[in-house]
């Protein structure tokens, strides 16, 4: 084969690989704009409508009787902070120390493919799965829903997200990092905690924030664990509110009263979880 026929051929495969190239860019970023369009249309509507609800009484007052004149969402605004808030508390702990099990002792041992395959079903089943089995195991036993079972059942959801971001992150640590450490006499739980955590914090805040994004606006474990409750309550053995359960209740309800708080709950989920990973990211930047 001649030196023109080479070049023809190396021309020709360029070629080929430029339209391939430009056809799986186009197709990307096709399909970046179709997520952003819906995901920018949702957002418009969420603060089109929220921002229509939004008045002083929606902090201060209780969520109103039917065509009520005035009304607020005080009671569940409180519940869903203090079922969040512990859910994250409790879960958070649990699913690190499993995540770090995981990536830096369990890689062979068969507790640790037993538990990664138990994380992994726990990933993938459905939150109305998780409320049932909380109803189950609490809820029936103590006769009575209770915002105790909402926030084991808000644990359950976030231990298995943060189990594996931790993971994950950690396995991107370099080993080299690791064997430096040990070159040094460091022990492994000392290397753990301050060398390849703190190298993956970053990814394990992130894991962190996922989980209570998604848990803030999960309704169907609290209505087989929480329930709801009309009035004001910080009684975790009672029934309690919650701003997802409203948003279900409210929302599919004929009056307009009920209609616009249910969109000023959504806009203030909305925006309590962007604030949040805001703030998280800020501080988090600030220090590394």
């Amino acid at each position: 084969m001649s030196v023109l026929q080479l070049d023809a051929a190396r021309l020709a495969v360029h070629r080929r690989r430029k339209r391939v190239n430009a056809i799986a860019l186009a197709l990307s970023l096709a399909a970046m704009a179709f997520g952003v369009f819906w995901l920018l249309w949702i957002l418009f509507e969420t603060v089109r409508l929220g921002l229509g609800g939004m008045a002083l009484s929606l902090f201060t007052e209780m969520t109103p009787a039917p065509m009520a004149e005035t009304g607020g969402l005080a009671n569940a605004i409180f519940g869903s902070l203090v079922m969040v808030t512990l859910a994250t508390l409790l879960g958070t702990p649990i699913g690190i120390l499993a995540g770090i099990y995981l990536a830096e002792y369990g890689q062979r041992g068969w507790l640790g493919h037993v538990t990664r395959f138990i994380n992994d079903i726990l990933l993938s089943a459905p939150s109305i799965v998780v409320g049932l089995f909380v109803y189950a195991v609490v809820v029936a036993p103590m006769k009575g829903f209770s915002g105790l079972a909402g926030v084991l059942a808000l644990a359950l959801i976030v231990i298995p997200v943060v189990i594996r971001t931790t993971e994950n992150m950690l396995m991107l640590i370099p080993n080299a990092l690791r064997e430096a450490a040990y070159a040094l006499g460091t022990p492994k739980w000392k290397v753990v905690s301050f060398i390849t955590l703190k190298a993956a914090r970053a990814g394990v805040v992130t894991g962190v924030l996922l989980a209570l994004a998604r848990i803030a606006g999960e309704t169907a474990p609290l209505l087989f664990t929480a329930l709801s409750n009309q009035f004001w309550t910080a009684s975790l053995t009672e029934p309690m509110a919650s701003l997802p359960v409203t948003i279900f209740k409210f929302a599919m309800s004929p009056y307009e009263n009920w209609q616009k708080l249910a969109w000023a709950a959504v806009f203030l989920i909305t925006i309590g979880v962007l604030l949040l990973n805001i703030v998280a990211r800020t501080l988090f930047r600030n220090k590394s």
